[in-house]
Protein backbone atom coordinates (compact mmCIF):
# COMPACT_ATOMS: atom_id res chain seq x y z
CA UNK A 1 0.00 0.00 0.00
CA UNK A 2 1.81 3.48 -0.93
CA UNK A 3 0.88 6.23 1.31
CA UNK A 4 3.11 10.09 1.23
CA UNK A 5 2.00 13.05 3.28
CA UNK A 6 4.46 15.86 4.58
CA UNK A 7 3.44 17.45 7.98
CA UNK A 8 4.77 20.36 9.72
CA UNK A 9 6.26 19.74 13.41
CA UNK A 10 5.76 21.54 16.68
CA UNK A 11 9.20 22.78 16.06
CA UNK A 12 8.27 23.87 12.40
CA UNK A 13 10.58 21.02 10.93
CA UNK A 14 9.34 19.41 7.97
CA UNK A 15 8.53 15.46 8.51
CA UNK A 16 7.61 13.11 5.40
CA UNK A 17 5.41 10.57 6.14
CA UNK A 18 5.07 7.49 3.58
CA UNK A 19 5.36 4.26 3.20
CA UNK A 20 8.48 2.45 3.66
CA UNK A 21 9.84 0.58 0.94
CA UNK A 22 12.59 -2.12 0.08
CA UNK A 23 14.94 0.54 0.03
CA UNK A 24 14.48 1.88 3.63
CA UNK A 25 15.21 -1.24 4.97
CA UNK A 26 18.35 -1.05 6.65
CA UNK A 27 16.83 3.09 7.86
CA UNK A 28 14.10 1.15 9.50
CA UNK A 29 16.40 -1.37 10.87
CA UNK A 30 18.11 1.21 12.64
CA UNK A 31 14.79 2.99 13.69
CA UNK A 32 13.48 -0.28 15.18
CA UNK A 33 16.32 -1.40 17.38
CA UNK A 34 16.99 2.11 18.40
CA UNK A 35 13.64 2.63 19.58
CA UNK A 36 13.37 -0.47 20.87
CA UNK A 37 16.10 0.21 23.18
CA UNK A 38 15.02 3.37 24.54
CA UNK A 39 11.81 2.34 25.84
CA UNK A 40 10.25 -0.52 27.67
CA UNK A 41 6.68 0.21 26.42
CA UNK A 42 7.50 -1.57 23.14
CA UNK A 43 6.89 -5.47 22.47
CA UNK A 44 10.29 -6.44 21.97
CA UNK A 45 14.18 -5.73 22.84
CA UNK A 46 16.50 -5.27 20.00
CA UNK A 47 18.44 -8.18 20.72
CA UNK A 48 15.20 -9.72 19.53
CA UNK A 49 14.86 -8.83 16.32
CA UNK A 50 15.17 -11.76 13.95
CA UNK A 51 15.25 -9.91 10.92
CA UNK A 52 18.52 -9.47 8.49
CA UNK A 53 18.94 -6.85 6.27
CA UNK A 54 17.21 -9.11 3.36
CA UNK A 55 14.38 -9.99 5.10
CA UNK A 56 13.63 -6.83 5.87
CA UNK A 57 13.78 -5.69 2.67
CA UNK A 58 11.20 -8.59 1.64
CA UNK A 59 9.26 -7.61 4.27
CA UNK A 60 9.11 -3.91 3.28
CA UNK A 61 8.10 -5.00 -0.35
CA UNK A 62 5.60 -7.45 1.16
CA UNK A 63 4.18 -4.65 2.72
CA UNK A 64 4.52 -2.12 -0.57
CA UNK A 65 2.71 -4.89 -2.71
CA UNK A 66 0.03 -5.27 -0.10
CA UNK A 67 -3.63 -3.65 -0.77
CA UNK A 68 -4.68 -4.07 2.93
CA UNK A 69 -1.45 -3.81 5.10
CA UNK A 70 0.87 -0.66 5.35
CA UNK A 71 4.95 -0.12 6.83
CA UNK A 72 5.05 3.66 7.13
CA UNK A 73 8.53 5.93 8.08
CA UNK A 74 8.60 9.21 9.26
CA UNK A 75 11.65 10.99 7.96
CA UNK A 76 13.00 14.22 9.19
CA UNK A 77 15.94 15.63 7.25
CA UNK A 78 16.11 12.26 5.00
CA UNK A 79 16.46 10.37 8.47
CA UNK A 80 14.41 7.77 9.58
CA UNK A 81 12.65 8.61 13.03
CA UNK A 82 9.71 6.55 13.57
CA UNK A 83 8.11 3.63 11.95
CA UNK A 84 3.97 2.55 12.21
CA UNK A 85 1.94 -0.03 10.61
CA UNK A 86 -1.04 -1.96 10.27
CA UNK A 87 -1.31 -5.71 9.53
CA UNK A 88 -4.27 -7.83 9.25
CA UNK A 89 -5.89 -9.29 12.30
CA UNK A 90 -6.14 -12.67 9.65
CA UNK A 91 -7.72 -13.63 6.70
CA UNK A 92 -10.48 -15.84 8.40
CA UNK A 93 -14.11 -14.20 7.91
CA UNK A 94 -14.65 -13.82 11.14
CA UNK A 95 -11.67 -11.82 11.99
CA UNK A 96 -11.06 -9.89 8.12
CA UNK A 97 -12.49 -6.70 9.30
CA UNK A 98 -9.68 -6.07 12.39
CA UNK A 99 -6.32 -4.78 11.76
CA UNK A 100 -3.49 -4.55 14.28
CA UNK A 101 -1.56 -0.91 14.67
CA UNK A 102 1.78 -0.87 15.99
CA UNK A 103 3.97 2.30 16.12
CA UNK A 104 7.82 3.37 17.57
CA UNK A 105 9.05 7.04 17.29
CA UNK A 106 12.52 8.14 18.18
CA UNK A 107 12.72 9.14 21.70
CA UNK A 108 14.35 12.59 20.72
CA UNK A 109 11.04 13.08 18.22
CA UNK A 110 8.25 12.84 21.24
CA UNK A 111 6.38 15.42 21.99
CA UNK A 112 6.39 17.33 18.27
CA UNK A 113 3.42 15.67 16.67
CA UNK A 114 4.99 12.55 14.73
CA UNK A 115 3.31 9.59 16.49
CA UNK A 116 0.07 11.65 15.85
CA UNK A 117 0.47 11.57 12.51
CA UNK A 118 1.70 8.31 11.97
CA UNK A 119 -1.19 7.33 13.58
CA UNK A 120 -3.43 9.10 11.38
CA UNK A 121 -1.76 7.57 8.66
CA UNK A 122 -2.69 4.52 9.58
CA UNK A 123 -6.38 4.97 10.52
CA UNK A 124 -6.43 6.67 6.74
CA UNK A 125 -4.64 3.62 5.51
CA UNK A 126 -7.03 0.74 7.27
CA UNK A 127 -9.86 2.92 6.35
CA UNK A 128 -8.46 2.71 2.73
CA UNK A 129 -7.98 -1.30 2.96
CA UNK A 130 -11.74 -1.70 3.90
CA UNK A 131 -11.02 -2.70 7.72
CA UNK A 132 -13.79 -1.79 9.91
CA UNK A 133 -11.94 -1.97 13.37
CA UNK A 134 -8.31 -1.01 13.81
CA UNK A 135 -6.41 -2.39 17.26
CA UNK A 136 -3.70 -1.72 19.04
CA UNK A 137 -1.90 -2.68 22.80
CA UNK A 138 -0.13 -0.27 25.45
CA UNK A 139 1.60 -0.51 28.52
CA UNK A 140 -0.46 1.28 30.85
CA UNK A 141 2.26 3.54 32.64
CA UNK A 142 2.55 5.04 28.92
CA UNK A 143 -0.05 7.76 29.76
CA UNK A 144 1.35 9.88 26.86
CA UNK A 145 0.76 7.69 24.36
CA UNK A 146 -2.67 6.11 25.97
CA UNK A 147 -3.76 9.58 26.00
CA UNK A 148 -2.42 10.25 22.09
CA UNK A 149 -4.63 6.84 20.91
CA UNK A 150 -7.46 8.32 22.60
CA UNK A 151 -7.31 11.74 20.90
CA UNK A 152 -6.97 10.07 17.62
CA UNK A 153 -10.50 8.09 18.61
CA UNK A 154 -9.52 4.47 20.03
CA UNK A 155 -11.09 3.70 23.09
CA UNK A 156 -10.13 1.46 25.78
CA UNK A 157 -12.17 -2.15 26.20
CA UNK A 158 -9.83 -3.96 28.43
CA UNK A 159 -6.75 -4.57 29.85
CA UNK A 160 -4.19 -7.70 30.65
CA UNK A 161 -2.52 -7.29 34.36
CA UNK A 162 0.23 -9.62 33.04
CA UNK A 163 0.59 -8.55 29.05
CA UNK A 164 4.55 -8.37 29.33
CA UNK A 165 6.51 -9.23 31.17
CA UNK A 166 9.35 -6.77 31.32
CA UNK A 167 13.09 -8.01 31.66
CA UNK A 168 13.65 -4.94 34.18
CA UNK A 169 10.46 -4.05 36.17
CA UNK A 170 8.23 -7.25 35.92
CA UNK A 171 4.66 -7.32 35.05
CA UNK A 172 3.06 -4.91 32.68
CA UNK A 173 -0.49 -3.86 32.34
CA UNK A 174 -1.54 -3.76 28.87
CA UNK A 175 -4.50 -1.28 27.88
CA UNK A 176 -6.53 -2.82 24.85
CA UNK A 177 -7.83 -0.26 22.96
CA UNK A 178 -9.84 -0.26 19.22
CA UNK A 179 -10.93 2.08 16.82
CA UNK A 180 -14.20 1.62 15.27
CA UNK A 181 -13.56 2.55 11.31
CA UNK A 182 -17.49 2.66 10.06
Amino acid sequence: MKYEKTITLKNKDTCLIRSAGPSDAQAVLDNFNLTHAETDYLLSYPDENSFDLEQERQFLQKKEDSANEVELCALVGGRAVGTAGIEALGSKDKVRHRAEFGISVEKKYWGLGIGYALTEACIECAKKAGYLQLELNAAAENKAAIALYEKAGFVEYGRNPRGFRSRSSGWQELVLMRLELD
